[in-house]
């Protein structure tokens, strides 16, 4: 798996990102380029700006317990896996804002490096090492990105 901490890893990532085109068109699922675009920069919003709700004491526990494992872990999401409802992107957005804003992340998160997360609280999923941070991160990206064949 690739980690979005190391520079070279981040910058292939964003080089992939940077090989999507406006017309890009999904292998599976529903959502545009654009969409795509807005739904991975959701990761980076709970992290970064205060826009997303904490969830609430009973569904954190749930999330702990039945979900965290399969965010965090090295093994890929499947094809047309369901997401959390604000991960749902239904409105239209504009590609080169989404795209800019996505690598912004991107390129933060690996200059603030893996001794900024280790230990982070996640929104979601209480304190994460700083490989579990990685592989969230890494993951969902890879996931998307393969979804619209880059």
């Amino acid at each position: 798996m690739k980690n979005i901490f190391f520079k070279k890893d981040s910058a292939e990532i964003i080089k992939r990102i940077n090989d999507l085109k406006t017309d890009s068109t999904a292998l599976w699922g529903s959502m545009s380029v654009a969409q795509m675009l807005a739904h991975c920069n959701v990761t980076y919003e709970m992290v970064y700006d205060n826009i997303h709700p904490k969830p609430n004491g009973f569904l954190k526990i749930i999330l702990k317990l039945f979900v965290k494992n399969g965010v965090v872990n090295e093994k890929p999401y499947p094809r047309n896996s369901r997401t959390a409802p604000q991960f749902i992107i239904k409105d239209n957005r504009d590609f080169d804002i989404e795209k800019e804003r996505l690598i912004t992340y991107i390129q933060r998160t690996q200059e603030l490096g893996e001794k900024e997360f280790e230990g982070k609280e996640s929104l979601s999923f209480g304190k994460l090492t700083a490989k579990e941070w990685n592989n969230m991160f890494a993951k969902h990206l890879d996931h998307h990105l393969t979804q619209f064949g880059v």
